[in-house]
């Protein structure tokens, strides 16, 4: 479905043979996104053993198609000349745009070829069945259900890491898979800003801040008009239902390419902002996806380029859209008519209370966003301990609950609430930095959109016009797909590298002013 880029009519023959590749495996790969999509949302309890198999040899199959000696022959005609320009080796002269697409490719084979193809297997079929048996351990309060099918899926992903590069510490390895090209030193250091910064903001909140209204606390909220209340919400920011799909799921999440972009939430009876806002949030997801040049569908241009870059979408969406007061202008009255017991609430009460902070909140999905990223920093340190050998599976709980108490000064009383409550550790590691990074850079694009565009931001999300806001995303970073290195492409985007500074004068701003400091 690609098209060549119209500067490359002499590409050689090996580029035109990578295409082709590239969207074979990109169907592959769709086919299991799509399977993973029906396990998490339809599939009923008894299909995961079939199931199992079936991603596995899709995740085979793929493996086999990346790492075929044509692709390395394929690639090697298609290396740099070494000196710097965009000569190949074999004299051909590649567009800008091929020689990322030869550069993504490379770096995809090169963690990949060295991975026995058994490996793949039996991870893909472990990841499969362990996602069962989390959603099984949660139901149940046990993390000893758990444990052991996550002690061996440790074992196996640091037996790839190993097989990629046996010389480099695994956690590091395993980052690469999230965050590519953005160096793990770059994140700590927004991460040790965050901490110095939000931890006495936090705690001046708590000690100085006045008392914030909570209207829509007290009450009980239907799960079936919560989901009518999601859907009106993503019919006004402009959900493309041709291209799309709102479900539930055990964990909110969205899949999906630049043709089905699916979207999931779920309910809570006794607050109505939780599945809202989770909806939003997957909304700003599937508009990236969306967002990708269809054209280029099958190859790193019509690809996102990272998680971290992934969550600046969906938390500019949630955050930066949907907890303003200009969205509680436009919104509120549409609340109103699916739940008319909330008449006399104000703007200003509804607003107050998507933005109130909830330090005690042990859910990090529910969390608000100062202390989010509190919740993000301690799965990482565990996850890392975890990584590299230095903290024993059945500790797990204990440190989870020891971090939350040190952290946020609330201690789960139940593996539900505690360390069972994400499904990440059911698939992968070392991927927990992204939502951070994305609330970093969603901040850091927000404040680029309203020097750049013509009309006031909060203005149009006032009026409901969503289109403006879309279109500077579109064309400031969904269309690039994985051209730029992320670092490069941040820089293509806003002007500047990854910086924490716009997020913390916004939350200042924003807080201070809230709770009256």
């Amino acid at each position: 479905m690609a098209t060549v880029d119209e500067d490359a009519t002499d590409a050689p023959d090996a580029y035109e043979r990578l295409i082709e590749r590239s969207e074979k495996l990109t169907n592959v790969r769709m086919a299991s996104m799509v399977l993973g999509w029906d396990q998490r949302v339809m599939m009923p309890e008894g299909g995961t053993p079939a199931r199992a198999g079936q991603l596995s040899t899709l995740s085979s199959m793929a493996h086999e198609l990346l790492i075929d000696d044509d692709v390395g022959a394929w690639l090697e005609t298609l290396e740099p000349d070494g000196v710097g320009g965009p000569e190949t080796a074999s004299g051909h002269e590649l567009t800008n745009e091929q020689a990322a697409v030869v550069r993504e490719i490379r770096h995809e084979y090169s963690r990949a070829v060295d991975v026995p193809a058994e490996l793949v297997e039996r991870l893909t079929a472990h990841q499969t069945q362990t996602q069962q048996t989390w959603q099984e351990a949660k139901a149940a309060d046990d993390f000893s259900q758990f444990a052991p099918a996550l002690e061996e899926l440790i074992d196996l992903h640091r037996e790839r890491a190993a097989a990629i590069d046996p010389a480099e510490n695994p956690y590091r390895v395993l980052y690469e898979d999230s965050q590519p090209y953005l160096p793990l030193e770059t994140v700590e250091r927004i991460f040790d800003e965050l901490r110095d910064h939000l931890v006495p903001l936090i705690a001046k909140i708590q000690d100085h801040g006045r008392d914030l209204p909570a209207p829509f606390s007290g009450h009980t909220y239907d799960e079936e008009t919560q989901m009518e209340l999601s859907e009106a919400a993503l019919d006004v920011l402009g959900y493309d239902r041709t291209h799309g799909r709102l479900d539930t799921a055990p964990h909110p999440f969205m899949s999906g390419n630049q043709f089905d972009a699916r979207i999931t939430t779920r309910f809570r009876e006794d607050d109505p902002l939780d599945a809202l806002t989770a909806t939003i949030h997957e909304f700003g997801h599937a508009t990236y996806q969306l967002g990708l040049r269809k054209d280029q569908y099958g190859t790193p241009l019509g690809a996102s380029r990272s998680s971290g870059v992934h969550e600046s979408q969906s938390r500019f969406w949630e955050n930066h859209v949907g907890r303003t007061r200009a969205f509680w202008e436009l919104f509120l009255p549409t609340v109103k008519e699916h739940f008319p017991h909330l008449e006399g609430v104000t703007v200003d009460e509804a607003y107050a209370a998507a933005n109130r902070i909830y330090p005690d909140n042990l859910i990090r999905v529910e969390a608000d966003e100062l202390t989010y990223h509190l919740h993000i920093i301690l799965r990482c340190e565990i996850d890392r301990a975890f990584v590299e050998g230095d903290l024993e599976v059945e500790d797990i709980p204990q440190v989870w609950n020891d971090k939350m108490e040190s952290y946020l000064g609330v201690r789960p009383e139940t593996d539900t609430d505690g360390c069972l409550q994400d499904t990440h550790w059911s698939y992968g590691f070392a991927g927990f930095q992204g939502y951070t990074v994305g609330s970093v850079l969603a901040a850091q694009l927000d404040a680029a959109m309203r020097d750049e565009l013509d009309a006031d931001v909060d203005y149009l999300i006032r009026e409901g016009e969503f289109e403006p806001l879309r279109e500077w995303m579109t064309e400031n970073v969904h269309r690039h797909g994985q051209r730029y290195p992320t670092e490069e492409l941040i820089e293509v985007a806003t002007g500047e590298p990854l910086t924490a500074e716009y997020f913390l004068e916004y939350v200042d701003e924003k807080f201070t002013d809230l709770y009256g400091l």
